[in-house]
């Protein structure tokens, strides 16, 4: 981010290292492409995946999946590259309907020359803010209005919730973050309560047994890897997963 923000600055001022480019569309048109726009290029791909994580499903997805394998107690199985992938894919698949919405209202246009970089990036924002919106509780948002001291104007007939999209993205992300965060604890907090009643029926067997030295962990994995499978348990948790943002 130093970085870019430095090239910025030196673009501004270094008038006779201006760098352009030109490209061709299927047409045959060409397109010229200033240092701005590969610099804005450049910071895109530099911000990128913070995107991913705070304005997309992934953050609900991938700490779900956490406190599952946690639950199991399987240690590193699966593997963080797996839990990885898995919620990558997933939030594609519920964020493609959005991610359609920004390119036919957004990118296309701009693309075919109809909008400018600033009415583009505008368009965009809001299926983006509509996503989260629904996604985000009422008291996160006033939690972080009345923090940044914002005042929404009166409801006006047939405004009701829409008016939120008015909150800039430095008001709607955060909230939109505890929020997922807030529903991630609570599943998983939902998660964990069958694998500890198994850890619980199992530590009061090898206690009465007499088996105070066995390990109970080494005992109730099985079982509750057996539990998982029996009640088809990953299909439960994506469905589960996919169908709260719907």
């Amino acid at each position: 981010m130093l970085s870019v923000l430095a090239a910025f600055l030196y673009a501004g001022r270094v008038y006779a290292a201006e760098v352009s480019m030109t490209l061709s569309d299927t047409q045959g048109n060409a397109r010229a492409f200033d240092t701005m726009d590969i610099l804005i290029l450049f910071l895109l791909l530099a911000v990128v995946p913070s995107l991913l994580v705070m304005m997309t499903s992934f953050t609900r997805i991938i700490i779900v999946l956490s406190f599952l394998r946690s639950a199991l107690g399987t240690q590193q199985s699966p593997p963080n590259q797996i839990l990885v992938g898995l919620a990558l894919f997933l939030t594609l698949f519920i964020m493609q309907p959005v991610f359609s919405q920004v390119n036919t209202q957004a990118y296309q246009p701009y693309k075919d020359g109809t909008l400018t970089r600033e009415e583009a990036l505008e368009l965009a924002q809001d299926p983006m803010k509509e996503f989260m919106l629904k996604q985000t509780e009422k008291k996160s948002l006033e939690l972080f209005m009345d923090i940044s001291k914002t005042e929404l104007p009166e409801i006006k007939a047939g405004e009701g919730p829409e008016r939120y999209k008015q909150l800039g993205l430095t008001v709607i992300v955060p909230s939109f973050i505890l929020s997922e965060l807030n529903k991630a604890f609570t599943m998983g907090f939902l998660i964990f309560i069958p694998f500890l009643i198994v850890d619980l029926v199992v530590s009061s067997t090898l206690m009465s047994m007499g088996m105070v030295m066995l390990p109970p962990t080494m005992i109730a994995l099985p079982f509750k890897i057996m539990l998982f499978v029996l009640v088809d348990g990953w299909d439960l948790v994506i469905k589960t997963l996919v169908e709260g943002f719907h």
